[in-house]
């Protein structure tokens, strides 16, 4: 029996009065008769039976009312009650069925971080993201001792947290062992959560508890889950405590409710709704959305309205044979330092109403995706804990410095970022994760500004199938322009004076309406849409807009889609993916969602072919041809340049094949003569000799010497 009430069930049994067990078997019988029926149909398959609390407030508001302050007497009770109810035509010996209540009043709902002494004993439900769970352990409900000196064995209930052995044997001796074939065990798992991270502001770390589960309860959510749980609050362990007289707390689970993992924390009013539908009407909404973010940096306009639009998000879609395309939006900016990145990313992080903030340089592959680990937690066991990315679904991680991390690291991103999910197989624990979270990753170019002599692609230290995961990719450049740094200086320098005569004025506690040239200062660092309104109008956005395409904008996508194949047909180059393609019905609908629009228009569709033409022209341009080439982002090298190096690959691969036959072993010196004559340097012919090692055609049987593998 869980909970701690074996001992009230065996008063129970002695013939002991329990007030409500009446109540309780009235509300059985007259309330959940089918349902106990079909529990027993299927007992013990299933165990559990679920009781929703609103039922038990309209049947007997003073007995609900009376569960929520004294659970453990009231479920004992209740336990004893179910096991009493008729049930015709069914044997069963031994119907013991777990309670579980759910859905408690908003008295009983406290948010994690305030949860008080108040609560101890108390039933109430909790909301959180799981953060680190155990494996499934097993857990000594009744203990059978053997004396080790006479043999005798007694029988104790373990209903506590510690565990129980007899005083002494009738031998006078207390030299006991377990007897584990006769002993009972039920499942156990230990959870932490945290709480919701759109339940934070400002600063606010996030709280976090233990939750203790069994029997059936167990292996039902994963680390990053986003969980309601009901249960009684516990101290935790007293025998860890030794003499202190602060102690921990745990809940002591009895019911689990998986829910959404969207925006839908954030409360809207009617009235709030109502502001937020004006706003979508405005005939200027973009750019008062594109100017309320981060107005303190100067221009970068097309770069504010992709990361708009990165919040709106796009609609995820859930294809027959349970086929999921993402509506997530991916942003990578790429620029010279002191352009703003960083900015930029603290801006997004303030206003997104569910947000983690991390740097490339202190993040691990484990820290940003999910790892397992052994501690105390784990009580000795592996414990798999929810790294960033997992912790952000259903919103935007920022990852600055995004060149400073490991390569092994950037790779755990690949699957997060285009499946969303992660697939974890660490310490022989084989899980997969949700990672539905929208990426905005900043980065320096590889020599920390950008040569205008050199190709883009050769200045940005990231892997090519890295970046073509992401839906916009935008190349800030630092550019020598009188004009537009005047421009710059100036608007940096009026948005430090009005910070300087805002903190000047509240030291002395005067009024800023006295100062005539604050009006005109305030305008440039004060966002027209306020950051609350923001985040509700991008939650209301998300949660209850979900556009479809019209039929002129999925022509003009198409369209454009298919004249960038041709483009590139002609030069044999590609010019777009199905990548490019899926990423511009997500900036459409994301276009759409900025409106409150139920259907994607032909303008949401040249918005979003307009931002993608922009960041691709501004990354994957061939110098060569001047026209813009995908070759470049999944490879690293344009079409031209992999036609070149194929061609060459052959001409060596040929050279030492055909010299192969008259010597054993080729000597790399010969190579490098025979591949100058054909119009080859010295560097390039060393870099297609290390390609065709990687690819296995080749190796090197000693030192300064080549051999073709035979095939």
């Amino acid at each position: 029996m869980e909970l701690g009430t074996e001992i009230l069930g065996k008063e129970l049994e002695k013939g002991g009065e329990n007030p409500y067990k009446s109540k309780f078997e009235s509300f059985f019988e007259l309330a959940y008769k089918k349902e106990v029926e079909k529990l027993a149909a299927h007992y013990p398959e299933k165990k559990s039976l679920n009781i929703d609390f609103r039922e038990l407030e309209k049947f007997d508001f003073e007995l609900a009312d009376d569960l929520l302050t004294n659970p453990d007497y009231l479920m004992a009770a209740a336990v004893a009650a179910i096991e009493s109810v008729d049930i015709p035509a069914l044997e069963i010996e031994r119907f013991k069925p777990h309670i579980r209540f759910h859905s408690l009043p908003e008295d009983g709902r406290p948010l994690l971080r305030d949860i008080s002494s108040e609560h101890l004993g108390k039933l109430i439900s909790i909301e959180g993201v799981i953060r680190a769970i155990t494996g499934v352990m097993p857990k000594l409900q009744v203990a059978v001792w053997q004396c080790r000196r006479c043999g005798n064995t007694y029988k104790t209930p373990q209903d506590g947290r510690q565990i129980k052995m007899p005083a002494f044997c009738e031998c006078r001796h207390r030299d006991f062992a377990l007897a584990e074939d006769q002993s009972e065990f039920i499942d156990y798992q230990k959870i932490q959560i945290q709480e919701p991270l759109e339940q934070l502001r400002g600063n606010e770390q996030p709280s976090c508890i233990d939750v203790h589960i069994s029997n059936d309860l167990v292996n039902r959510v994963n680390a990053g889950d986003k969980v309601k749980f009901t249960g009684i609050l516990r101290l935790a362990d007293q025998q860890s405590q030794g003499k202190k007289i602060t102690y921990g707390r745990i809940l002591e689970g009895i019911h689990i409710e998986e829910t959404e993992r969207e925006f839908e924390r954030v409360e809207i009013s009617k009235e709030e709704e109502e502001e937020i539908r004006k706003l979508a009407a405005h005939p200027e909404i973009y750019e008062m959305l594109i100017q309320s973010l981060a107005p303190e940096i100067y221009g970068h306009e097309i770069l504010k309205e992709a990361i708009i639009l990165q919040l709106f998000g796009g609609v995820k879609k859930t294809l027959p044979h349970e086929t999921v395309i993402r509506g997530n939006i991916h942003v990578l900016l790429v620029g010279d330092p002191g352009a703003g990145k960083s900015m930029l990313l603290t801006a997004t992080d303030k206003i997104a109403p569910k947000s983690i903030y991390v740097a490339g340089k202190t993040t691990t592959g484990a820290g940003i995706t999910a790892t397992a680990v052994k501690d105390e937690f784990g009580d000795g066991g592996w414990t798999l804990k929810a790294g960033a990315m997992v912790l952000a679904s259903g919103g935007v991680i920022m990852i600055d410095e995004f060149e400073k991390m490991d390569p092994e690291d950037r790779g755990a991103l690949h699957e997060a970022l285009e499946q969303q999910r992660i697939s974890v197989a660490k310490a022989g624990i084989v899980t997969t994760f949700k990672t539905e979270t929208s990426v905005l990753a900043a980065a320096n170019p590889k020599f920390s500004r950008f040569d205008p002599y050199e190709p883009i692609m050769n200045q940005v230290d990231l892997p090519p199938t890295l970046i073509s995961r992401f839906d916009l990719f935008f190349m800030i450049k630092d550019v020598l322009d009188r004009t537009k740094d005047t421009k710059i200086a100036d608007h940096i320098l009026k948005s430090h004076h009005a910070g300087e005569l805002i903190q000047q004025m509240k030291k002395k506690g005067k009024s800023l309406k006295s100062i005539t040239e604050f009006e005109a200062l305030e305008k440039r660092i004060t966002p027209l849409i306020d950051r609350e309104t923001l985040q509700k109008y991008i939650s209301f956005a998300r949660q209850n807009v979900f556009p479809t395409l019209s039929s002129e904008a999925i022509k003009l996508i198409s369209d454009f889609y298919v004249n960038l194949r041709e483009e590139g047909k002609e030069e044999g180059t590609y010019m777009a993916t199905h990548r490019q393609l899926e990423g511009l019905v997500r900036l459409s609908e994301a276009s759409a969602r900025v409106r409150l629009s139920d259907v994607v228009e032909i303008k949401d569709a040249e918005r979003a072919t307009r931002l993608l033409k922009q960041s691709l022209e501004a990354v994957v341009i061939d110098p060569e041809t001047g026209k813009i080439d995908i070759d470049i982002l999944t490879s690293g090298r344009t079409h031209t340049q992999t036609e070149t190096l194929r061609e060459e690959l052959k001409k060596v691969m040929a050279i030492i094949r055909e010299k192969a036959e008259e010597l054993d072993m080729v000597p790399i010196a010969d190579v490098i003569e025979e591949a100058k004559k054909e119009g080859m340097g010295k560097e390039r012919i060393f870099e297609i000799i290390g390609n065709l090692r990687k690819s296995g055609e080749i190796y090197d049987p000693k030192h300064g010497f080549l051999k073709p593998i035979k095939k």
